[in-house]
């Protein structure tokens, strides 16, 4: 009798969601019990914005992707139960914006994301 394998983090889905601005497409990847943990110039470490459950980080992510703007995935690193990304993000304007993510897993979704991004001003 063989082990069943751990289902695997689905790095080409992560692509699709943010190169195609689709929020539905990355919201496939996250676990009901979510969190995600946000540090920018306005959140920063002492008082990060958190966010509970596919709910409220759907909200986040529709409001994101649903911006006039490019987003291209620059790297993704998946090992274990643990994955790393790299986003970086353009208005028509030229203002440019750079998120940095760490995710824990579990059963291929994302459980805990901890991103921090900055962006010209």
């Amino acid at each position: 009798m063989g082990t069943a394998a751990t289902p695997a983090f689905d790095a080409d889905t992560l692509r699709r969601g943010i190169e195609g601005h689709n929020s539905a497409t990355l919201m496939s990847l996250y676990a009901d019990d979510a969190q995600l943990r946000v540090v920018d110039r306005n959140t920063q470490p002492s008082r990060p914005r958190v966010l509970h459950g596919r709910d409220e980080i759907g909200r986040l992510l529709d409001d994101v992707y649903g911006r006039d703007m490019a987003h291209k995935l620059e790297d993704c690193v998946v090992q274990g139960d643990r994955a790393a990304f790299s986003e970086s993000c353009e208005y028509p304007d030229g203002v440019r914006v750079l998120a940095e993510s760490m995710l824990t897993l579990r059963d291929g979704k994302i459980v805990e994301q901890t991103m921090i991004q900055a962006w010209d001003e």
